[in-house]
């Protein structure tokens, strides 16, 4: 016989089964149950008149275990009975020990089975700031000079102080320059442009997201460097000996010893021998020689000597002789004791009658080794000295003082005449003549 039924009902916490409720288990269904929603229940607290098996074997949408309450089917007596009491007590025992381990199993699996939270599902106020690394900064300046004008066209260098890669650009028109989209850290800004001095700025830390002025970029001119070769002046006037050397009128007569460069090197003693021996053994001045010589046996001049070859070669010998001692004496050993210069310096501007002057004048004034100008006494003096050597050689009926103020005379008047050729004749006549007037 059964005792009764049991109505389905919900039962939360705290809460208390009215005793009123009694049990008709003979009209109870066998699906029977007593469904508890074990997402509010803490603990059970209630009382039933019937023995109730209690199953915990289903699961509900939130993954929580239900209780359901089944009935019992037992004979009257035996559960009223001891040994039903007691089976009571176990089941009442076990229905709270599941209120307590239930809970927590099922607040477990909500928080497995819980989606994970995607940054894309939360509002956009809650997502995190990642700190700004990216190239946000820029550095920006104007290039000026001393005076305050802008320079364009100036390199303009950004230095990372830890070496890395730089950047570069030209600064524009008015001298601005703008490196945008660089990345934070410590900086120099190092300038340069033609004319002016490298400018190097301070180190400066640039911020994310900053833009750094840099201050005072100011040029200063470049330091201005002259090269000075100095070299001896006896190499510069071997030099310049060369290049006289190679000078003539015309292409063909000897124009050595004039001299295109006014303020020349004067010359050591053996370069005044050098130079003199160069010049009075030139082929050209044999062949003249040689002329002179004819000219004086067509005349009969100092007819001591006679006529045919031997009266030729005596004369021929005696103008060697004569332009020979005069060139040594003149040239080389005057101008050696006396310290003064040989060559005749070239004047090319100014009034005809100031060139003319200085033409003739030249035969008895010249440069002295000093550079000063004063009296020609090596070529009076040597002139002098040939014409009295030449009383050695010449006929007995010709030799005296007169032979020697004649030769002086004629030495005198020779070199007259070439300084004026030298000064009248077109400039580039002269082979090897520097293009221009050398200070």
């Amino acid at each position: 016989m059964q005792c009764g039924t049991v109505s389905q009902f919900s039962l939360c916490a705290n809460e208390v089964v009215d005793k009123s409720r009694r049990c008709n288990l003979g009209r109870a269904p066998s699906a029977a149950r007593l469904e508890l929603d074990q997402r509010w229940l803490i603990h059970c607290d209630f009382v039933t008149p019937a023995p109730t098996l209690f199953d915990a074997n289903r699961t509900n949408l939130h993954g929580l275990s239900e209780l359901r309450a089944a009935p019992a089917f037992v004979p009257r007596k035996r559960a009223c009975g001891k040994s039903g009491r007691r089976r009571l007590y176990f089941i009442f025992a076990c229905a709270s020990l599941l209120c307590f381990v239930v809970p927590a199993s099922a607040r477990a699996q909500e928080q497995n089975s819980a989606p994970a939270l995607l940054p894309t599902s939360l509002p956009h106020g809650l997502l995190a700031t990642a700190p700004a690394t990216e190239a946000s900064a820029s550095v920006v300046g104007t290039v000026l000079d001393a005076s305050g004008a802008s320079v364009s066209g100036a390199e303009v260098t950004l230095l990372p102080r830890d070496g890395t890669q730089s950047h570069l650009m030209v600064s524009e028109s008015n001298g601005e320059f703008d490196f945008i989209a660089i990345l934070p850290g410590s900086y120099f800004v190092i300038v340069a442009a033609k004319g002016f001095a490298v400018f190097t700025s301070a180190e400066f830390v640039l911020a994310a997201q900053q833009t750094y002025d840099v201050p005072d970029i100011s040029l200063s001119p470049a330091a201005t460097s002259m090269e000075v070769t100095v070299r001896p002046t006896d190499v510069i006037a071997a030099e310049q000996i060369r290049a006289e050397e190679k000078q003539r009128l015309v292409g063909v007569l000897p124009n050595f010893y004039t001299s295109y460069v006014p303020d020349a090197a004067p010359l050591t003693w053996q370069q005044k021998f050098s130079f003199a021996t160069r010049g009075t053994f030139d082929p050209v001045a044999m062949l003249g020689v040689g002329f002179a010589a004819g000219v004086e046996q067509a005349n009969n001049s100092f007819a001591g000597y006679g006529q045919g070859a031997a009266g030729y070669g005596k004369r021929f010998a005696a103008k060697f002789a004569d332009g020979r001692s005069s060139d040594y004496l003149t040239h080389a050993i005057f101008p050696s004791l006396l310290h003064q210069d040989p060559r005749y310096f070239y004047q090319g501007t100014g009034t005809m009658k100031s060139r003319l002057l200085h033409a003739i004048g030249s035969a008895f004034l010249t440069r002295g080794d000093d550079g000063h100008t004063e009296p020609n006494y090596s070529y009076v003096l040597g002139d002098m000295c040939s014409g009295a050597l030449s009383n050695l050689y010449y006929p007995a009926a010709n030799r005296g003082a007169h032979l020697v103020f004649t030769n002086a005379a004629v030495g005198l008047a020779g070199r007259v005449g070439g300084n004026l050729l030298r000064e009248f004749l077109p400039r580039h006549s002269t082979t090897n003549v520097p293009s221009e007037r050398t200070p």
